[in-house]
């Protein structure tokens, strides 16, 4: 099994919406993956309630059989129009893959 677990800090403000807002949108975008892509064996997304300025703004846990099935997952077209928006909200992110 392979955990895959990212980390964003979204800008004040992109896309016509507040960070919050995109939070929640890229929150139900990351969601509804599970229902296109098979090889999500399990996925959560959090909306930070931490008010620390050391506190990201968005995680994403999810689980993978194995490597390829997370790179299947990473080049998927419906994956990719997240990645996409993301892309466009966020100033930084972090990532940790590990095998369990």
């Amino acid at each position: 099994m392979l955990k895959h677990i990212v980390m964003w800090k979204l800008k004040e403000n992109a896309e016509g919406k507040s960070n919050i807002g995109n939070a929640l949108l890229m929150k139900e975008m990351l969601e509804t993956l599970k229902d296109v892509i098979p090889e999500i064996e399990m996925i959560e997304v959090g909306v930070n309630e931490n008010p620390s300025a050391a506190a990201y703004d968005v995680v994403l846990y999810s689980e993978f059989r194995d490597e390829e099935a997370l790179r299947i997952y990473q080049n998927h077209p419906e994956h990719m129009k997240v990645a996409e928006f993301v892309g466009k909200i966020n100033e930084d992110r972090v990532v940790v893959d590990y095998q369990v």
